[in-house]
């Protein structure tokens, strides 16, 4: 992913900017509400749609081909890994970032193998939500200890 891959637009001072486009998928209402209000701190990311299912977040990604993928590892019609499988299958360039209660070293080994490219826990969320997705933004990995 290019700088350029993003779409742009000005600050304050005419420079341009890239705002990265984020895509989250959670099956609870208020932890994508969270999500999008953390998220939105920063100026320079928007959050450009919301999915309450795997298989939502897959044609949401279609549709809207976000910068960054955020997916809950537990959700209805389609947990995060189907999802993440099938969204790597079409968008590999598209980094995924797996958010769950249920972070484990097994997991993490499992996400990787589904096109993950980090994982951070609910729990520790405001610690490592925006360290994870400068991470992914950079073409690095993230992956929080389990």
């Amino acid at each position: 992913m290019r700088f350029d891959d993003f779409s742009v637009h000005e600050d304050m001072a005419g420079t341009a900017k890239a705002t990265v486009r984020i895509l989250i998928a959670d099956d609870s209402a208020l932890v994508r509400q969270q999500l999008r209000a953390l998220l939105e701190l920063n100026p320079d990311w928007e959050v450009c749609g919301e999915a309450g299912d795997g298989r939502e977040a897959v044609e949401k990604t279609k549709q809207l081909r976000p910068d960054v993928v955020i997916l809950d590892f537990s959700m209805p019609m389609m947990n995060g890994l189907q999802a993440a499988r099938e969204i790597s299958a079409q968008y590999p360039e598209t980094p995924l970032l797996l958010f769950t209660m249920f972070l484990s070293k097994q997991l993490i080994e499992e996400a990787r193998k589904q096109g993950f490219r980090g994982a951070v826990s609910k729990s520790e969320l405001s610690r490592h939500l925006v360290l994870s997705i400068e991470a992914l933004l950079n073409n690095e990995e993230y992956f929080t200890a389990a």
